[in-house]
């Protein structure tokens, strides 16, 4: 296992003072670290917080925006609950240093990997849900979605949507998306998609999911034609 970790440091850092500490420990354990030991993980947290996060953020942009049809509030929701926003929050609270990781894992840039970043967010929102109810998780939410909630003064388009409506403009086909390549571990898998517009050259992009490399794909092929 790695260097020890000051949980109470973290939980200065979360804003919250845990009456339950071992939900804060099990928010912050890598898989990694507990292979073996039967140690819990972030892995039954994450999947709480994601539930947590949805509802919060869904609130909070149906109050910001009040105006706005659902299809408009549903594109700001994905953008803000995607793992993309998590790991933002993540590394802007400096939470990587309190994971609890494998060597292995820490040195193979562990603490920096978006992947594992957004994971532990959700898992501490999870644990705070858990810990202080709605209104714990929610402060921690309202602390540090704000800033990106209003950067986009328009609802954001993702990249697969932007480039679909590209190539549909200009009649041609679909943009074809295939997985070309997998690798790392089964806790921390890297995708390669390569997207084609017909009559252009392909682009790739990598990514912790098929979602992510297809968006950042896209994306890449966008800025080619721009």
């Amino acid at each position: 296992m790695n260097r020890k970790t000051d949980f109470d440091a973290a939980a200065r850092v979360v804003g919250h003072t845990f009456k339950d500490k071992d939900l804060l420990h099990h928010a912050l354990v890598h898989s990694s670290a507990s292979a073996g030991r039967g140690a819990a993980t972030y892995e039954r947290l994450e999947f709480l917080g994601d539930r947590v996060l949805g509802l919060v953020v869904a609130e909070m942009i149906y109050r910001r925006f009040p105006g706005e049809p659902e299809g408009d509030l549903a594109r700001r929701h994905a953008a803000l609950v995607r793992r993309e926003a998590l790991a933002r929050v993540a590394d802007g609270a400096g939470l990587g240093q309190y994971i609890v990781m494998s060597r292995g894992e820490e040195d193979a840039g562990g603490r920096a990997n978006p992947a594992i970043l957004a994971d532990v967010c959700e898992a501490l929102l999870g644990a705070l849900y858990l810990d202080g109810g709605l209104q714990a998780a929610a402060a921690f939410i309202e602390a540090h979605w704000p800033e990106m909630m209003e950067e986009a003064l328009a609802p954001p388009k993702d990249a697969k949507t932007a480039l679909q409506e590209w190539a549909q403009s200009r009649g041609l086909p679909l943009p074809a998306y295939d997985t070309v390549n997998l690798k790392g571990p089964d806790h921390s898998p890297i995708f390669t998609v390569r997207v084609t517009v017909q009559g252009f050259p392909p682009a790739e992009a990598s990514g912790a999911s098929k979602r992510v490399a297809a968006q950042a794909a896209a994306r890449a092929l966008l800025e080619t034609f721009e």
